[in-house]
């Protein structure tokens, strides 16, 4: 019951705390973006890391003056709380991975797409291996013919945890990079080749 009674607290408490927090560690930080202007009106899909995913917000209200995107969250716990942390940003989720319940997942995320929706994903979430892509991304964007922004997020302070993801918190008073791709077209690859481009566009500038 205790248990039960924290959690509920936590759902209502936690995710105003944290988005204050995001917005407060944006605003003391100098932001540069090395990005295209553009990546067009077609509904696309947003890819960065697990670890890095804390600042995504900002990277895609630059290109979506309005938000229309949904996430991929873990249906535990812990993603409840970032699902309501995100809410705060105008964002929309998808529960569960492309690791459980992947056919239900995928399927809601090929229907958003088509819908118009943009799409927030971690490749290598919720779970891991870091840095490891896994097959939702590319399934998703073959079947819904949609390409791929991938998004780095590079801070220059920064807290990381010990976590499997190595989840970075940026520190104030420094710099925010971001780095983003022109959108990737994978229709035409398999499965290998566009993990592997993945993979290699998500890692040119490892902290």
């Amino acid at each position: 019951m205790l248990k039960k009674l924290f959690r509920a607290l936590a759902l209502i408490i936690v995710p105003f705390i944290a988005s204050v927090i995001i917005r407060l560690i944006y605003a003391t930080n100098k932001k540069k973006f090395h990005s295209p202007p553009s990546v067009g009106d077609e509904p696309i899909i947003f890819a960065c890391w697990h670890g890095e995913l804390l600042m995504l917000p900002y990277l895609y209200s630059k290109y979506r003056k309005t938000p229309h995107a949904k996430v991929l969250i873990s249906s535990h716990f812990d993603g409840m709380l970032i699902s309501k942390t995100i809410k705060y940003f105008g964002l929309g989720t998808i529960a569960g991975s492309t690791n459980r319940n992947a056919t239900r997942v995928l399927m809601q995320g090929i229907r958003a797409l088509k819908e118009g929706y943009d799409i927030g994903i971690t490749p290598d979430g919720p779970k891991g291996p870091r840095h490891e892509v896994a097959d939702g991304i590319i399934a998703m964007a073959q079947k819904a013919n949609a390409k791929i922004v991938l998004v780095e997020i590079k801070p220059t302070k920064f807290w990381q945890f010990k976590s499997w993801d190595k989840f970075t918190i940026p520190k104030p008073f420094g710099t925010l990079n971001y780095y983003s791709t022109l959108p990737i077209d994978v229709a035409s690859l398999d499965v290998q080749e566009a993990k592997i481009l993945i993979k290699e566009g998500l890692l040119k500038h490892e902290i």
